[in-house]
């Protein structure tokens, strides 16, 4: 799979039922990283609600959600989201996943790199941090492969999918830092 084999797509352009088939294909990939995503799509009906939320949050400027696509089966194969939005600090955080059948081929990267822009450029924010897990090593590699500075580690700071506290790892990138790939 190349850059070209895949697509951006919004969060008006998704379906509940896809995105619950990203969610349940990848549960045990994403267990201990994304508990809440989880638990908020772990049913239609919930991914539904999930759905229509995240397009409440972004009419009202508090969340932006992007999708990657793989074009030759048309499923979803990423997910971004934008939140912890603060304008008044002009700081958001970065989440991210790709399904694991499509790990390590420049998707997540890509997805990244296209949201640093729209966080920058059109948002204007000054900052955009990434919260991972101590264990989510390729998130990490993320971060850091985006010029993307470690600030800081969260003791106990997240809880993962088995209901335990983890340290949470702070990487921050200032506009300033910022070099468009």
């Amino acid at each position: 799979m190349s850059f070209t084999d895949w697509k951006t797509d919004r969060i008006e352009d998704i379906l509940a039922e896809e995105f619950y088939k990203l969610i349940d294909k990848n549960r045990n990939h994403i267990g201990q990283t994304f508990p809440v995503t989880l638990a908020n799509s772990d049913s239609l009906k919930k991914a539904k609600d999930f759905i229509a939320f995240a397009i409440d949050k972004e009419k009202n400027k508090e969340g932006y959600y992007f999708y990657a696509r793989d074009l030759k089966t048309n499923t979803l194969i990423g997910y971004l989201c934008i939140k912890s939005i603060d304008f008044r600090i002009s700081k958001c955080e970065l989440g991210y996943f790709t399904d694991e059948n499509f790990q390590g081929k420049g998707i997540t990267s890509k997805m990244v790199s296209n949201a640093l822009d729209f966080c920058f450029n059109e948002l204007l924010m000054n900052k955009v941090f990434i919260c991972t897990s101590e264990i989510n090593i390729a998130s990490q590699r993320i971060a850091l492969k985006h010029n993307f500075k470690q600030e800081g580690i969260l003791r106990d700071e997240f809880r993962n999918g088995d209901g335990e506290l983890q340290n949470t790892v702070y990487f921050g990138l200032l506009k300033s830092e910022y070099i468009k790939s």
